[in-house]
């Protein structure tokens, strides 16, 4: 157990590289279409470059992250199987799984955007960057309160979180507009 510290170590140095792309990548969405909307020439010069950050970014750094993120995570369990027994890991490895999907869905709509299909708004994917909030702000209060949480206000407390973003984002799409 002496190399405990470094797994878990990489394992949040991972994480933190793995959410930094989650949190850039659906604002080069937004400015991607917006682009789409822009004359041709400058859609054209905006769109390849947007396209080129969003392909270094999602392939240098995010699915890189993911999988090394993942991979010391599970390193980690074997580690300390007994985390397995414990409601805050069950919690934790849930919302762990709902980053894997999204990540996914993520990887889905970039590869749409590679083809030109925009199926989403900018104000849909200005809403979809906070999903990633959502999942962090549940983490991490899991891994360090663990067992001490109360299930119920844990439970209305990311319901108003959320509540709170939304109402966020509508605020400043009155301000934007």
């Amino acid at each position: 157990m002496e190399y405990y510290n470094i797994i878990k170590s990489l394992h949040i140095i991972f994480v933190i590289t793995w959410f930094a792309g989650l949190f850039y990548i659906p604002r080069l969405f937004i400015y991607y279409i917006d682009a789409t909307k822009k004359t041709s020439k400058e859609r054209n010069i905006l769109t390849n470059q947007f396209s080129i950050m969003m392909n270094r970014l999602w392939y240098i750094i995010t699915w890189p992250s993911s999988i090394l993120a993942l991979i010391f995570g599970f390193w980690l369990l074997i580690l300390v199987p007994q985390w397995l027994y414990q409601n805050w890991m069950i919690a934790k490895l849930f919302f762990v799984l709902a980053l894997v999907i999204y990540h996914l869905k993520t990887h889905f709509i970039l590869k749409e955007l590679q083809q030109g299909i925009v199926n989403y708004s900018s104000d849909f994917m200005r809403i979809w960057n906070e999903v990633t909030s959502i999942i962090l702000v549940s983490i991490v209060f899991l891994v360090v309160l663990k067992n001490n949480v109360n299930w119920l206000k844990f439970t209305i407390g990311t319901i108003l979180f959320v509540l709170v973003i939304l109402i966020l984002i509508k605020l400043y799409k009155r301000i934007r507009n």
